[in-house]
């Protein structure tokens, strides 16, 4: 019983979950201005736990294919054989109706609008359309995983407005700064399967110059908040600071993929872009809390 459980569990893909709901939070306590109503706290982020679990594991089973073959996702439900492909589908369905009614009826239209949004984008948009044609097809792919910002603005003022936007907009442009050192390591998977991750076709230098891009652009982006959301220098000096720590990590793993006879070790940088981004958000949390 505990192994099936676990298994649809696997489904929902958790970490990528964990990185989405770490954003809403934060968004939210951004949008009251301080500390809110935690009840609504915790039926959006249940919401958007179903709503990001459903996503995944469509993924998982329009995917099931190529991930017999990528050693990193051989030990997914669906190829083993823990969870039927007709049980994925039908447990993905569950997910996206009820995360739905569960927007509209314990938060708000605007909510589960965007919720569902984020679900056809990612299962549509990224997994039919662009993961198997385009190697831009994480930076456009990745805008569902810039929703659930909007969707914890959503939550609390029934509108989204220009900080939501531009948290979007942060989201968007680090996406591909963290992704593509990933896909660098795991190029041979994705070449296996043809697959046109960047990493995996474009020569790591290229692929490097790119990541760096990206990283300026969102931490140029995370700062553009200070002034249109009225920022302090809680989240200024995070924000400053750890934007250019990211970017000196991007900038080193740019530098050591020119030298031919070095290894820029992609994980690290995608390990740091993980701390970026949790920092960020946490002070985008402590900022209105640390001012009340």
């Amino acid at each position: 019983m505990f192994l099936r459980v676990r298994a649809y569990v696997v489904l929902t893909k958790p970490r990528v979950m964990e990185l989405l709901l770490v954003a809403t939070a934060p968004t939210m306590i951004l949008a009251h201005g301080g500390l809110l109503n935690l009840s609504l706290v915790v039926v959006t982020l249940i919401g958007g736990a179903a709503s990001s679990g459903s996503a995944s594991a469509f993924n998982m089973y329009l995917d099931r294919d190529m991930d017999a073959q990528m050693k990193r996702t051989s030990g997914r439900p669906l190829v083993t054989g823990e969870v039927t492909p007709r049980s994925g589908l039908i447990f993905a369905w569950l997910l996206a109706i009820s995360s739905t009614v569960w927007f509209c009826c314990l938060v708000n239209y605007l909510a589960a609008v965007l919720s569902v949004c984020a679900i056809l984008w990612y299962v549509v948009v990224y997994t039919m359309f662009l993961k198997r044609r385009t190697e831009q097809n994480i930076v456009w792919g990745g805008i569902a995983g810039c929703f659930p910002v909007a969707i914890g603005w959503a939550a609390v003022t029934g509108t989204v407005s220009w900080p939501a936007v531009t948290l979007f907009a942060v989201i968007f442009f680090w996406t591909p700064a963290h992704y593509w050192p990933l896909s660098v390591k795991y190029g041979e998977d994705y070449r296996r399967v043809n697959v046109p991750m960047l990493g995996a076709i474009r020569k790591i230098e290229y692929v490097a110059k790119r990541v760096t891009l990206y990283a300026v652009a969102t931490v140029v982006t995370s700062i553009l908040l200070i002034p249109i959301a009225g920022m302090s220098w809680i989240y200024s000096t995070v924000a400053v600071a750890g934007g250019g720590w990211f970017v000196w990590e991007a900038l080193r793993f740019q530098v050591v993929a020119s030298r031919a006879a070095a290894s820029p070790r992609p994980m690290r940088l995608f390990v740091a872009s993980n701390v970026y981004l949790a920092m960020l958000f946490a002070a985008v949390a402590a900022d209105p809390l640390l001012r009340l």
